[in-house]
């Protein structure tokens, strides 16, 4: 199933991996199937957290991509960035490694490839 959204998260735990550790995938792949719930992580200190995080911003990215594309021309992952980063801020404090994971998700989930590789774990 092509689903741009989590096909970001992936890649983004992907990317991350070196920094959180080996089982980011396996706990973004736990957030992508938990994401429904209306539980929000209340801080982004872990990995499960920052799995948290990643889905969260790769959903908000791909949602706020798909409306402002639709009213405009493509917009840039640096402007999506901004608006997530913007967004998620009106609820949490975010520290600049925090930003930098919303930053790093936003790239990879507008630059996805169609029929990525399949999930880790």
């Amino acid at each position: 199933m092509n689903d741009p959204m989590a096909n970001g998260a992936r890649a983004a735990a992907r990317r991350l991996a070196s920094q959180y550790g080996p089982s980011l995938a396996d706990d973004v792949e736990a957030a992508l199937h938990s994401q429904n719930s209306d539980r929000r992580p209340d801080q982004y200190a872990d990995p499960v957290a920052v799995a948290s995080l990643i889905v969260s911003a790769a959903t908000l990215a791909w949602t706020i991509y798909n409306d402002l594309k639709s009213r405009a021309s493509n917009p840039s992952p640096e402007y999506v960035s901004r608006t997530v980063i913007t967004q998620i801020r009106q609820e949490h404090e975010l520290t600049d490694e925090q930003r930098n994971v919303i930053t790093v998700t936003v790239q990879e989930t507008l630059t996805a490839p169609a029929d990525p590789p399949p999930p880790l774990s």
